[in-house]
């Protein structure tokens, strides 16, 4: 596809069903989180970017409860965010995750969070997503475990602020 075609930006669907060998093929681990050693949690809905049929850009979201200083709240979970290798440097990661916003703003949280490696947090900032500082406590199988990557969270109603305090998902990792 020319630099032309994608001036077009190829619209952000919802996908029925999502199998991520669509975008990364069998990679092993195409997130490159293995390291953590942690389970995550599958996401309710996925929306991608398809170019002549197929994904090359996908985000999912679920709606997740935390605790935040002790007040629980619901957010919405931002994970899955990939792009084709062959597509990347296109803007296909902006393109994808402010599409999956939109939806996100509908499902009724005030915000959103995302885990990600160190070297992706930049990329995400210039998406106006804001680091969270502090530890997140996260469910995992055998009981409470430290999140080791950076946390991030955006407001979905105008300039919401996150509130202060201890940070637990009370959920899998998204």
């Amino acid at each position: 596809m020319s630099e032309d075609q994608y001036s077009a930006r190829p619209a952000v669907t919802r996908l029925d069903t999502y199998d991520n060998t669509e975008i990364f093929g069998d990679a092993a681990d195409p997130f490159r989180v293995a390291e953590c050693g942690l389970v995550w949690r599958l996401k309710d809905h996925h929306f991608g970017i398809r170019v002549d049929g197929r994904v090359v850009a996908h985000a999912g979201l679920v709606v997740l409860p935390v605790s935040v200083g002790g007040i629980r709240m619901d957010v919405v979970g931002l994970g899955g965010v990939g792009v084709a290798p062959d597509q990347r440097g296109r803007g296909l990661a902006r393109h994808v995750v402010s599409g999956t916003m939109k939806h996100a703003r509908t499902l009724g949280p005030e915000f959103a969070l995302l885990f990600c490696r160190p070297d992706v947090a930049a990329l995400y900032a210039r998406f106006d997503w804001n680091e969270l500082d502090g530890e997140v406590e996260v469910e995992q199988p055998d009981g409470v475990a430290m999140m080791p990557l950076r946390t991030m969270w955006f407001p979905l109603r105008g300039e919401g602020r996150w509130p202060d305090g201890p940070v637990r998902l009370h959920s899998r990792p998204m």
